[in-house]
């Protein structure tokens, strides 16, 4: 046992129960992709998800209310517990845990939880389980009740900071999102005057080629992912908006280096008379061109479906002084979300070694 964790016990004894004697455990009811359509409300409904803590939706009524923790029973996130404390429901793939006495916190045991529950997922068939007949059989430490409520302050405020700087970082990208699209919406550009012009208008779409058979050299190849390799040619050597044509067709990139591209996505040769390259990707940023999809199973888009995108085009000035605000964007909003995924990874390790520590209770 850990220092710190003999000095808050200071002697007191810890109990040890399997979660069958403490609680009871139950699962929710079938809901239908229809019922939840025609029920919309207020109350969360929890399922077998991980996104969005677990809720699938919100309907007009709720089984439960109050302090539960619930958890992921069927499929790849079985095992996973979540602290809850509000009116809800739960779906027939979600477990539900109810205690029995008063000398165990909701919140104390969520955190224990969060550790062993993973250890008793059964994986057998292909289909990850932890049904109510394994969860009961998980043993639980029950210290002294002022132990178990400093344990999980120390472990709320870990949680808390994890919580706030990933809603920062959330912020920050809807805030660029927002900006991009209000300089680059009709409304504003109709103040300094534009013309409509489709696509294939101001740019010719080129296919890609294959690299294989190319030497090796430091020249990027781009595919719908992104870069592949380096070769010692380039298809095109201006700036350009590459387009996946295949595969993650939402994943645009703006290059201004000359690059090779293979034929999962094409590359623009622009006409800079007319519009600036990296104005050119920014409105197409603003474009969900998942609604262009052409494919039947793997996302496509043909070369005739993007040259009838419809493109304002503003005079040149104009476009230059949107791009260098979109820029400075950017910019920030890189900076922040290449620092702030690093510091909540940080932050994410420091709680794990502290959860561990604060509950490495040993079993007698």
């Amino acid at each position: 046992m850990h220092p710190f964790l003999q000095q808050l016990l200071q002697g007191q004894a810890v109990e040890w129960k399997t979660l069958g004697e403490v609680a009871n455990l139950n699962r929710g009811r079938v809901m239908s992709k229809t019922y939840l359509a025609d029920n919309i409300g207020e109350y969360p409904v929890y399922s077998s998800q991980t996104a969005n803590n677990g809720e699938i939706g919100k309907i007009n009524t709720f089984d439960f209310e109050g302090e539960f923790i619930t958890w992921t029973t069927d499929g790849a996130n079985a095992g996973t517990v979540f602290y809850r404390n509000e009116k809800f429901s739960i779906t027939n793939v979600c477990g539900l845990i109810t205690l029995k006495y008063d000398y165990l916190t909701y919140k104390f045991l969520f955190y224990w939880l969060s550790i062993q529950a993973k250890k008793h997922v059964y994986s057998g068939m292909g289909n990850p389980k932890l049904m109510s007949n394994q969860m009961e059989k998980i043993q639980i430490p029950i210290p002294p009740l002022s132990v178990q409520s400093q344990i999980v302050q120390i472990l709320d405020t870990f949680t808390e900071l994890t919580e706030q700087l990933t809603a920062e970082l959330s912020m920050r990208q809807k805030q660029y999102h927002y900006y991009r699209d209000l300089l680059l919406s009709e409304h504003e550009l109709a103040k300094v005057g534009f013309e409509w012009k489709r696509l294939g208008e101001v740019a010719k779409i080129k296919h890609g080629k294959d690299w294989k058979k190319l030497a090796i050299g430091d020249i990027p190849v781009y595919g719908s992912g992104g870069i592949m390799g380096y070769v010692d040619t380039f298809s095109y050597d201006k700036p350009s908006v590459l387009i996946p044509r295949k595969g993650s067709i939402t994943n645009l990139f703006y290059v201004e280096t000359p690059f090779w591209n293979v034929d999962t996505i094409y590359y623009t040769q622009i006409d800079t008379s007319q519009i600036l390259p990296k104005f050119l990707y920014y409105f197409i940023k603003t474009i969900d061109l998942m609604q262009l999809d052409t494919g039947s199973g793997r996302p496509s888009l043909t070369q005739a479906i993007l040259n009838k995108i419809q493109i304002p085009i503003p005079p040149l000035s104009i476009q230059s002084q949107i791009v260098q605000i979109l820029d400075t964007f950017d910019a920030l909003t890189q900076s922040i979300s290449d620092g702030l995924p690093k510091e909540i990874q940080l932050r994410q390790k420091q709680y794990e070694y502290y959860r561990e520590l604060l509950l490495g209770f040993p079993m007698i």
